[in-house]
């Protein structure tokens, strides 16, 4: 069947018929690894699979980006069908990131204007696929100390892509924005609310939002704890419910960012750009930390925030595919490496479990590997590993 029907950012974002995930292939320790076409190729009949057809990707520093839209055009020229499209990500530091010097948070880094470069120039060689370009990711957010920079760094560069549209230099229904934390948008603290950030608002056309309830499990134990009234309650409902809190903790973060929006009179989409829940962690998060984290957590995450989202009309770029192990290189335990609803051999947790079931992956491989669940599919032996977050202080 050909795809004929010309599909625009304003088409797909918010339409719970086309999945959105978040995206990284790299499969070993260090990214100067880069996955090979083909095995992006494998990955992408993989999230076909499940429905997903918007991908957000990060960089266009390293070459996985680019790969990833040549794999994506490979696939529509051998299969006219295959739809995948690409919130193609361009990362924004400020000066000295990630150096031995002192970050300067007020002046960006002169790589930067390179990596708008690249992008505009992915955008243009595959509008079939580049949706959206978004600029920086958690690039304003003040926890980021390596690289974060002020909110008028990504105002000149959304207006100088906006521009472009207006020229004809990119195309009029590429959808520009900034993917950043809840807080960065005006949804948290009123240290973020600035002139500058009310004008990016108004500049981009949508606003991605994350939203970490994970996180606050460590940082905002409050929430996560186990209330008084639910002492009688079993085990697996404490659990449950927990989750549900945690589900509700992120529909407040969205709604304070939309609040926020209002009132300064603009109304645009918000979406969700990145949220997610890991399944392994020996730090704060884990059996020593806020109990937060497993597959059976990380299966109620992903259930209720698609169920959430997709009613609400709201897209949710989920954190993350797959298990990437370079994130936390020198601590294979850490959350950071297991937020992927696949492990790196191609094992499906718990959340996609049901999918195995049902067959869809049947025929598809990743790593050589077969799709197979997680524990062999025995939830008796996935369940011990779940545990009880802590009593509410």
């Amino acid at each position: 069947m050909q795809i004929n029907k010309y599909v625009t950012a304003k088409d797909i974002l918010g339409n719970s018929d086309y999945l959105a995930i978040s995206y990284g292939g790299y499969r070993k320790i260090s990214r100067d690894s880069q996955p090979t076409i083909q095995e992006i190729k494998n990955d992408m009949k993989l999230l076909a699979a499940m429905g997903v057809k918007i991908l957000r990707t990060y960089n266009v520093q390293l070459q996985q980006a680019p790969n990833l839209l040549k794999a994506i055009r490979e696939l529509k020229n051998e299969d006219p069908s295959f739809e995948m499209y690409v919130m193609l990500g361009a990362w924004i530091d400020c000066v000295n990131a990630w150096t031995d010097h002192m970050p300067n948070h007020d002046v960006e880094s002169p790589d930067n204007a390179a990596e708008i470069d690249r992008a505009i120039a992915l955008a243009n060689k595959y509008p079939d696929i580049v949706k959206v370009l978004a600029v920086g990711n958690e690039a304003m957010v003040k926890w980021a100390t390596s690289y974060y920079v002020q909110p008028n760094v990504i105002l000149k560069w959304v207006n100088h892509l906006q521009e472009l549209k207006k020229t004809g230099e990119l195309s009029k229904d590429l959808w520009i924005t900034s993917s950043d934390d809840f807080a960065s948008w005006g949804g948290g603290e009123h240290i973020y609310h600035c002139e500058d950030l009310e004008n990016l608002i108004k500049a981009v056309d949508y606003i991605s939002m994350h939203s970490y309830p994970y996180h606050n499990t460590h940082y905002n134990p409050e929430f996560w704890g186990i209330p008084e009234e639910e002492n009688s309650l079993s085990e697996l409902e404490k659990i449950d419910n927990a989750m549900k809190r945690a589900v509700e903790f992120s529909k407040n973060q969205y709604d304070c960012t939309v609040n926020y929006m209002k009132s300064l009179g603009i109304n645009k989409p918000i979406h969700i750009g990145e949220t997610g829940w890991a399944s392994v962690s020996n730090g704060f998060y884990g059996h020593n930390g806020s109990k937060a984290t497993d597959e059976y957590k990380q299966g109620l995450y992903y259930k209720l925030m698609r169920e959430w989202t997709n009613k609400a009309g709201i897209s949710c770029f989920y954190f993350e595919a797959f298990n990437e192990k370079w994130k936390d290189a020198h601590n294979s335990e850490g959350s950071e490496n297991h937020f992927g609803l696949f492990k790196i051999n191609g094992e499906a947790k718990y959340p996609i479990w049901d999918l195995v079931d049902k067959g869809v992956f049947k025929g598809l491989k990743r790593n050589g590997n077969s799709i197979t669940k997680t524990y062999d599919g025995n939830k008796e032996e996935l369940m011990p590993h779940v545990l009880v977050p802590p009593a509410k202080r």
